[in-house]
Formats: structure tokens, C-alpha cells, sequence
């Protein structure tokens, strides 16, 4: 396949995309997917499997559509709406002509014959150069649709410039000039309104590129062994050098403290209210803000692999994956446009022909209802909505990668938890080590050390943590072999030693009955392996983890675990109720009494424990046969099968893996669960938000098309209404933009 990109100029919503779509979809085969389309830096990428063409042939195809195409440069930033260009300078000019041929048909004939004349209640003639000026009005007005809605009849693709156009030339052709200018100016104005709103959604994205500085202090040795500060930009920087940030600056790079001790706020990126302490190797992101002292941080990562810009580049793509309300108003306005043109044409061809009604005003009644039929209003209210709401809940720490995935939440009747590090702190500590048959117990840490310390489970790593606590050196280990959900296995001084949970003390204790034992030794055994057992049942019950260390068919020990409920956990549950979520359920592979013990105390509807990772994949697919939209939150890791087969997949903790953002379709960039009530109330706020943009946009033009149908509505009250629509659309949809704030995770 072959790749291009470009510049689209003027390619602000959707019609120009679908302008776009008609002329390059035979070149690469009727394949959507190989167009992708970024509204908001006004790109398009080309993917072709036809080896013969250029980025020239495809340059050309595209100007068919009146749109112009020129190569991408990547270095580009988002344009900024608020620069004064064309477009402001035509309108300007359009408006003035408008006024000044208005003003000169009130100085000759008086304001009340003007009046007349415009609202067409009189037959004095408007004068030549009133004429003239409504006529550079047209012109400049037209400027930018008259060409696209040509070019929009050539490929027979009836789009909103077409319309006006229609509209326009019908308007000269019955003498009504002042309706054309009135037409073309408006339309002008609405084109640019509508500009200016998709400039505001790329400045929701300036911001959170600004986020991150240009330049960052590079620490390098001078000829004369001085260690000196060298102001660098940031893609000069290269991971393993050293910078420097001083307090009250942003973080330009991610990377780990090398020197000093600080606090960060980290609200830019992950929404926390709360500065998070560093220290030397504490990790540190781009973007965040140093309160305190001076640190020197250690670059990890480039600047173009950084949380931030790794957030960036997650709601650049979010724009291509369309949500079902954006879908459903393309699809609704690309019947919605023939239709309403092929009832102007009625309008204008029936009355007159079986009721009588004259030519002339039964064709302006049909350019009435061409200009109604202007979906502008209607397609420009979700996308806006979608993107407001996208770049909101980055600012807020929550990372969502397309408008599918922002509707979702709003639709959830079930959500699924991991235990260990979503419902928990994930810190679980030592309680106890208990010995069988007197088995000393700084050797059962010793050994249980050792045979978890290559494992990343959060259980493993609280035993590893207890024995360097406790001063316990951990011994050689051979042979380690990891068991998937039970425990782990290794050779310790040529003997064969396992640790695991019951299920694995159990299989490996009851193959004593196949081996030659004497009935004795096989009476003990199964005497020592019941002892283990009822003891790790109490322990459990009490809500607490149990492993079981042994040596080939013998328990020699056991170790509780216990984890603390993660702070807001239970407030967290409650108010997912509140907002229609009653059934939440825990998926954990910890036993069957801290299972039961965690859910009563979070108050959780149902729980599943001792869970294998395919098994966490069958009780989704059971609770999607239940209940239908099922989300599944977990770490983005370990949960990763559980993930992928829910309906909507939200990781926690997900700054700084690049694992949790891809394995997930909503992350949450920091540990904070509380922002879960959040996403489900920012969702349905979408919703609501994308329904009434809907509602307007047809209300509006329902009520025009009524006073049409009565003689009441003329050409330039349609365009207004049209505009009016877009306006109200655009400032609802931006009312997003200004998101609830996530700290108490209900507002």
C-alpha cells in the first residue's frame, strides 16, 4: 500500500469529507478505511494499493471537488481560527457591499420605499448601482461554497453548497437581488462561523500540546569541567541525558528523578487534585508542574513518545472513530438533501401546473425550501459535541479513544472489577507466617522469597518486600517455573519447592497416593496437607490472602496476606448507582472468603473468586448474556483477555504504560477510581448535549418550513435560521468544554 498526506484548505465538516470520499473511493478500491480524515488539523491520509499513481494524480483528483490539496508537513501545528484570512476579508467585503447598496437605495428612494422594495411589497426598480453592489455581494460571498457546489454537480453529490447556489441563481433569475446578496453574505458568515467552531476544537488540542514546554535545560560538563545549564529544544534530547527543572516549571520530558526531592502536580495529565511527592527514581511526566525544590531528571523518553504527546496523538486518532449519533446524522443527511431537492422541484412544477399559482411564486416558495433543506446545522451538531467532550475528559486524566467509546458509558448496565489494584490499594503486606510440623519460620520467608522473587504479581512482591524488611537474604534458586494462576516452582539447593494457593498445594500434596510412600508417610502427608488447608480457610475467612510454601508432596507453611479497600472504593460503587448502574461485580483469582469479605464491605452486587484469566473471560461473556453492555476495569495487564471481551474496556492507572492504553479503550492516566462516576456522567452529559443539538437543528427548520408553506418565510430568513441553528448547535455543543470537575468524581 501507498501512503499520502495532505493539507486539505477549507475541509471544515463533513461535507467536504463526503466531497472528498465520492472522488477517491474508485481510486482505492471502495475502501473506506484507506481514507482518513482529521477534521481537526484539516488532514487526509491516502492508503492506495494501486502502485501507479502519485501524490500529483491524487492532488488533481481531489481539486475535482473544489477543495485544494497540498503535501503534509508534519511539523505543523494546529492553525489558530482566530488569524484574520480570506475568508474574514471576503465576508467583510460582502456584508459592506450589502450595507452600502442598501444604504444608497434608502438615500435615492427614502428607507420606507426601500423597504418595500426589498420585501418585495412594491414595483419601483431598484436602482443600477444598488444592483451593482448586491451583485459584488454575491460575489464575494460565493467566493468559497459557489465553486464547491459546482464542482459538488459534477460528480452528481447534491451537497449544502449546491443548494445555496441553486438558491442564489434562482433568486437573480426572478430579479429578487437583494435576497441572493442577503443569501450569499449570511451563508458567508455561517461558513465562517462554522470554521471558527472546529478552530475552537483544535484549540481544546493546542492547550494540551502548550501543556508540554518547547525547550527544556540540558545539564552538559563545559571544557573547563563546569557543569553548566544549555537551554535545548525538547527533540534534541535524547533518553539517558539529564535535565534540569526548577520550580514552578513544567516538565518538558518524561523521566525519572535523578537528584532532589519535590512535589509534582500532576492534574495536567492524570486530573489528580493532590501534588504527588518524588523522590530520587521516582517517575516524573511531561507536562506536569514542579511545586518545590530543583530536580534533575534522568530523560526516559523521547519527546515525541511521552505521556503527553502520547495523550495528543490518542485524541488526534479519536476524531476517526465516529461514534453511532455522528454516524446515524451523516447517514440521516445523505438522504435527508435529494429528498428535500426533490420536493422543492415538486413545489416549484405542481401548484403551478394544478392550482395555478404563478410561476415566479411557486419557484421562490421551491429556492425557500432548497435553502431549508441545508443540513448544516444538523451535521456539524455531533462532531462538535464529540470533540469537545473528547478533549475534556484528556484535560480530566481520562484518555477515550473515539466518540464510540465516549457514548458508551452512558449505555452500561453492569461494570466488572478486577480486585487486586483497582477495588484494592494493590500494596497488599504480610500479616503472618505460620509454620507446619515446626518448620522454622525465617526459613519459610526465606524459601517463599526466593520463589517469588522473579514474579510481578502484587502477592509475590509483598513477601519479596517483607524479607528484605525483615533482613532475610533470599537463596539460589534453579529450574523456575511460573504456574499461571496457581503459584510457582523452582529447585532450591536440589530440592523441589512450591508456593501457591490451595488449589496447587492440593494437586502437588495428592500425588503422594501414586508413589511408592509407606502408609505411614502418606497418612502424615495427608495429615500435614489438611492441617494447611482448614488453616488457610480460617485465615481467609477472615478476609485475608493465603499462600502455601512446600517441599515436593509436604506443606511445610503458610503466609496471610492482607490488601486495604482502595480510599473512595465504596463511595465509588454507590454512586454508579445513583446514575443507574446497580449491578457491579468483582472478578478476582484471591479466594472465596476475602472475596466475600471485600464485596459485603464495598457492598458489591456479586463476586467471583479464585478465577484463572480465561475464566475471567467466561463470566464477562455470562454477565453480556445477562445484562448486555458490560464494562471491565482493570489494570490494562493481567486483566488483559477480560478486557478485550467487554463491551467497553477501562484501564486503571495508565500514565506511563503504554500496555494499559493500548489493551483498553478508555484509560484512566492515574490510580483514581473515583473518576469512574465521572466518565458515566460526562457520557450521558454528551448524550443529552448531541440529542438537543438534533432537536434544534430540525426543529428549526420544521418551523421555517411551516411559515413557508404559508407564504411567510423568505430566502434570507431560511439562511438565518440555518445559522441561527448552527450557532445554537456550536455553543451547546462547547458548553462541554467546560467539563465538571473530576475530584469527587460526582459534581
Amino acid at each position: 500500500m501507498n501512503q499520502f498526506q495532505y493539507k486539505i484548505q477549507g475541509m471544515d465538516c463533513a461535507e467536504e469529507v463526503a466531497l472528498i470520499k465520492k472522488v477517491l473511493l474508485p481510486v482505492v478500491k471502495n475502501d473506506e478505511t484507506c481514507l482518513q480524515f482529521d477534521l481537526l488539523k484539516g488532514k487526509l491520509t491516502v492508503n492506495t494499493p494501486d502502485q501507479d499513481i502519485n501524490q500529483e494524480d491524487l492532488a488533481s483528483i481531489i481539486k475535482k471537488t473544489g477543495l485544494h490539496a497540498e503535501p503534509w508537513i508534519e511539523s505543523e501545528l494546529y492553525p489558530d481560527h482566530r488569524k484574520f484570512g480570506y475568508k474574514e476579508i471576503f465576508c467583510l467585503l460582502s456584508g459592506l457591499s450589502l450595507l452600502l447598496g442598501f444604504f444608497y437605495h434608502a438615500m435615492m428612494e427614502g428607507w420606507l420605499t426601500a423597504l418595500m422594495a426589498e420585501s418585495d411589497m412594491s414595483d419601483s426598480p431598484t436602482p443600477t448601482l444598488t444592483v451593482i453592489l448586491y451583485v459584488i455581494t454575491i460575489v464575494t460571498g460565493a467566493r468559497f461554497f459557489a465553486p464547491k457546489g459546482f464542482h459538488a454537480l459534477r460528480i452528481l453529490r447534491p451537497d449544502i453548497n449546491l443548494l445555496v447556489t441553486v438558491a442564489i441563481i434562482g433568486a437573480i433569475a426572478l430579479g429578487e437581488f437583494f435576497e441572493a446578496a442577503m443569501v450569499a453574505f449570511l451563508f458567508s458568515v455561517a461558513l465562517l462561523l462554522e470554521s471558527w467552531s472546529v478552530g475552537r476544537a483544535r484549540n481544546a488540542i493546542r492547550a494540551l500540546m502548550d501543556m508540554s514546554p518547547q525547550n527544556a535545560r540540558r545539564i552538559e560538563v563545559s571544557d573547563d569541567d563546569k557543569v553548566i545549564e544549555v537551554l535545548s529544544p525538547v527533540e534534541t534530547i535524547v533518553p539517558g541525558e539529564t535535565i534540569v527543572v526548577h520550580p514552578g516549571e513544567r516538565i518538558p520530558l518524561d523521566g525519572k528523578v535523578h537528584r532532589g526531592i519535590t512535589s509534582v502536580n500532576q492534574a495536567p495529565i492524570t486530573g489528580e487534585s493532590l501534588p504527588v511527592p518524588k523522590k530520587q527514581d521516582d517517575m516524573v511526566y511531561a507536562g506536569s508542574i514542579n511545586n518545590e525544590g530543583a530536580i534533575e531528571i534522568e530523560v526516559t523518553r523521547p519527546a515525541k513518545d511521552s505521556s503527553l504527546a502520547r495523550i495528543v496523538r490518542m485524541v488526534e486518532e479519536a476524531q476517526s472513530r465516529r461514534a453511532p449519533a455522528e454516524q446515524w446524522v451523516e447517514k440521516f443527511a445523505r438522504y435527508y438533501t435529494p429528498a428535500m431537492m426533490g420536493l422543492a422541484l415538486l413545489i416549484a412544477l405542481l401548484p403551478p401546473l394544478i392550482m395555478g399559482m404563478p410561476w415566479g411564486q411557486a419557484i421562490y416558495l421551491s429556492l425557500v425550501m432548497l435553502l431549508i433543506a441545508c443540513p448544516c446545522a444538523l451535521v456539524i451538531s455531533t462532531p462538535v459535541s464529540i470533540v469537545a467532550g473528547l478533549s475534556t475528559a484528556a484535560r480530566s486524566g481520562i484518555l477515550i479513544k473515539g466518540g464510540a467509546y465516549l457514548e458508551a458509558p452512558a449505555h452500561l448496565r453492569a461494570v466488572a472489577f478486577d480486585k487486586t489494584g483497582t477495588l484494592t490499594e494493590g500494596k497488599p503486606q504480610v500479616q503472618k507466617v505460620s509454620s507446619l510440623n515446626h518448620h522454622d519460620e525465617t526459613l519459610i520467608l526465606q524459601l517463599a522469597a526466593t520463589l517469588e522473587s522473579r514474579s510481578q504479581h502484587p502477592l509475590a512482591q509483598a513477601i519479596v518486600s517483607h524479607a528484605a524488611e525483615t533482613g532475610v537474604t533470599l537463596s539460589q534458586a534453579s529450574n523456575h517455573q511460573a504456574i499461571e494462576g496457581k503459584g510457582a516452582k523452582a529447585l532450591i539447593e536440589g530440592k523441589p519447592y512450591w508456593i501457591g494457593n490451595a488449589r496447587l498445594a492440593r494437586e502437588l500434596c495428592q500425588r503422594s497416593e501414586d508413589q511408592n510412600v509407606s502408609n505411614d508417610q502418606h497418612d502424615f502427608l495427608t495429615s500435614t496437607l489438611e492441617d494447611a488447608l482448614s488453616h488457610a480457610e480460617s485465615v481467609e475467612d477472615a478476609g485475608h490472602s493465603v499462600v502455601i510454601l512446600g517441599c515436593d508432596n509436604e506443606p511445610m507453611g503458610l503466609i496471610s496476606i492482607a490488601d486495604t479497600p482502595r480510599v473512595g472504593a465504596s463511595e465509588t460503587l454507590l454512586k454508579l448507582k445513583k446514575y443507574g448502574i446497580h449491578n457491579t461485580i468483582m472478578l478476582t483469582g484471591d479466594n472465596q472468603g476475602t472475596a466475600r469479605s471485600l464485596a459485603e464491605m464495598l457492598g458489591i452486587n456479586e463476586f467471583y473468586a479464585g478465577l484463572l484469566p480465561e475464566d475471567k473471560v467466561d463470566r464477562i461473556n455470562d454477565l453480556k448474556a445477562a445484562y448486555g453492555n458490560v464494562a471491565m476495569v482493570g489494570d490494562g495487564i493481567n486483566d488483559a483477555p477480560a478486557l478485550a471481551a467487554a463491551n467497553l474496556a477501562i484501564s486503571m492507572g495508565a500514565i506511563g504504560s503504554d500496555a494499559a492504553i493500548e489493551t483498553s479503550d478508555i484509560a484512566l492516566m492515574s490510580d483514581d477510581i473515583t473518576k469512574l462516576p465521572w466518565l458515566i456522567r460526562h457520557s450521558k452529559r454528551t448524550l443529552r448535549i448531541i440529542k438537543q443539538n438534533i432537536v434544534i437543528a430540525l426543529g428549526l427548520k420544521i418551523v421555517v418550513l411551516v411559515l413557508a408553506f404559508f407564504g411567510i418565510a423568505a430566502l434570507w430568513l431560511a439562511i438565518v435560521a440555518d445559522m441561527g441553528a448552527s450557532l445554537l448547535v456550536i455553543s451547546n455543543g462547547m458548553r462541554l468544554l467546560r467539563g465538571a470537575s473530576t475530584k469527587s468524581g460526582i459534581h
